[in-house]
């Protein structure tokens, strides 16, 4: 029983979890996306977007369904909830700039 309920509280605690390491986890995205993920050349910005449209994208590209050079295999590194908490802190960020 006990080891039911801990099993449970951790499934529970996974969203939470990856929301706090966003920040942490978006710094892999920087490297191409520019400083705090604003764009960069011909890479768009990922700040200020709609989070559906970011997780939407993500999973197009970690199913192939997206064409880019290296996103699919990036994109199927993450969980569900690393990219809706990657989502969320891109989509709260201001458009083209940083908080």
């Amino acid at each position: 029983m006990q080891r039911a309920a801990l099993g449970l509280a951790l499934a529970l605690a996974l969203p939470t979890a990856a929301a706090a390491q966003a920040p942490l986890a978006a710094q892999g995205c920087l490297g191409c996306h520019g400083a705090s993920g604003a764009g960069s050349a011909a890479i768009p910005g990922l700040t200020g977007r709609p989070a559906a449209e970011l997780s939407a994208a993500m999973r197009a590209f970690a199913a192939n369904e997206r064409p880019g050079t290296i996103m699919g295999r990036i994109a199927r590194g993450y969980t569900e909830a690393e990219i809706a908490a990657l989502a969320a802190h891109f989509a709260a960020l201001p458009a083209g700039g940083s908080r």
